[in-house]
């Protein structure tokens, strides 16, 4: 029975979301939970004809976003909010070994990566510290927590995240507010489907093999941790990292 005061499991009746990078992939499949759970759904992406149709399917509202432009993300958030619950979920990735990388190289991929999610916070916060209530929540990486060969970069940038996480925790949980990242693993999205066209079958058995499970995740099985995470019952839950990777990194 869900505790007193609380929605029915997995429900989300009334609450404003946000969601960055939910056109597609990981993020379309929690912008679909969302609404399914009754919340009125944010997208913000730079695809925003792929966010439009979306949100046409969906009953939600598409937004225009460069998260690597943190005045445009200070605008849209200002425009659209104020928000309950936050999802960091846009990325990108390059796959290189670090010396073939460049400092542009690191500088988009930590501005797309985890200064996004530093903006679309520091954006968020005030008004949820107002109400006494908020869920964030960020989608990192299991290389975040593992490594990366040829991703030195990307692994670094989704490992702040899961530092970042843990200090928001900390510093909001006396205002109501949690916040937990999600680490997926290889998941079927089209970021992968373009690093295996770029390196060919040998990727995808590597990814495969390093999980447990010797499968891909769907973008689906991501999107359900992340509405348990926003919903009443996870309200004792927070500075968590929760991997949602058939057992990546355990070996076996």
């Amino acid at each position: 029975m869900p505790a007193p005061g609380t929605r029915p499991f997995g429900r989300l009746d009334g609450r404003r979301a946000f969601v960055s990078g939910g056109a597609q992939g990981i993020g379309a499949a929690i912008v679909r939970g969302f609404a399914d759970a009754g919340a009125h759904v944010v997208i913000g992406d730079l695809d925003i004809e792929t966010a439009s149709s979306l949100a046409g399917q969906v009953g939600a509202i598409a937004a225009r976003l460069d998260v690597g432009d943190t005045d445009m993300v200070q605008a849209v958030m200002a425009q659209h909010g104020p928000f309950d619950i936050v999802v960091n979920n846009a990325g990108v990735d390059q796959h290189a070994f670090f010396t073939d990388t460049t400092p542009e190289d690191w500088a988009r991929l930590l501005a797309v990566n985890l200064v996004s999610a530093f903006a679309c916070i520091h954006a968020a916060l005030p008004a949820m510290q107002t109400a006494g209530f908020g869920r964030i929540i960020n989608i990192t990486s299991e290389a975040g927590r593992l490594g990366s060969k040829g991703g030195a970069v990307y692994s670094a940038a989704k490992g702040g995240v899961i530092a970042f996480t843990k200090s928001i925790a900390r510093e909001n949980a006396r205002f109501g507010i949690t916040a937990n990242a999600i680490a997926p693993g290889p998941v079927r999205t089209p970021m992968l489907e373009a690093a295996v066209a770029q390196g060919g079958d040998k990727i995808l058995r590597a990814m495969t093999d390093a999980t447990l499970l010797r499968r891909l995740g769907e973008p689906e099985e991501v999107a359900a941790a992340v509405l348990f995470l926003a919903s009443d019952q996870a309200a004792y839950i927070t500075g968590e990292t929760i991997g949602v990777s058939g057992g990546m990194g355990l070996g076996g």
